[in-house]
C-alpha cells in the first residue's frame, strides 16, 4: 500500500523586533506661588540634578513657563510625577509636574 506524504512546510522564525521602550519627558510648569528654592529642592531631589543644573532648570521654568527634569520610561516617569506631586502638596505648594511622550 502507498502512503502519501504531504509536503512539509517549514517556518521560518520571526524576528522580534525588541528596542529601548520609549521615553518620556518629565516637565514642571511655572506658577505664580511657588518659591524658586522649592523647585530647586525638588530637582535635587527626585531628579538626582547638581545645585548648579537644577537652578538652570528652575530658571528655565520660570522664564519660559515650563523645564525637563529628565527622560525616563513610561512608568518611572509616573512614578517621578506622583512623587513630586505628593511631595509639593506636602509642602503645601502648587507646583504642577506632568509627563509626555518624546
Amino acid at each position: 500500500m502507498a502512503v502519501k506524504r504531504e509536503a512539509a512546510t517549514l517556518l521560518e522564525p520571526a524576528k522580534a523586533k525588541t528596542g529601548p521602550p520609549p521615553l518620556y519627558k518629565v516637565l514642571l510648569l511655572n506658577d505664580d506661588y511657588t518659591p524658586m528654592d522649592f523647585v530647586v529642592t525638588v530637582l535635587l531631589r527626585f531628579f538626582g540634578m547638581d545645585r548648579e543644573r537644577a537652578t538652570q532648570i528652575m530658571l528655565k521654568v520660570h522664564t519660559e513657563g515650563m523645564g525637563v527634569c529628565g527622560m525616563y520610561p513610561k512608568d518611572i516617569a509616573n512614578s517621578k510625577v506622583d512623587q513630586v506631586t505628593r511631595f509639593a502638596r506636602d509642602n503645601q505648594h502648587p507646583l504642577q509636574c506632568t509627563m509626555e511622550r518624546s
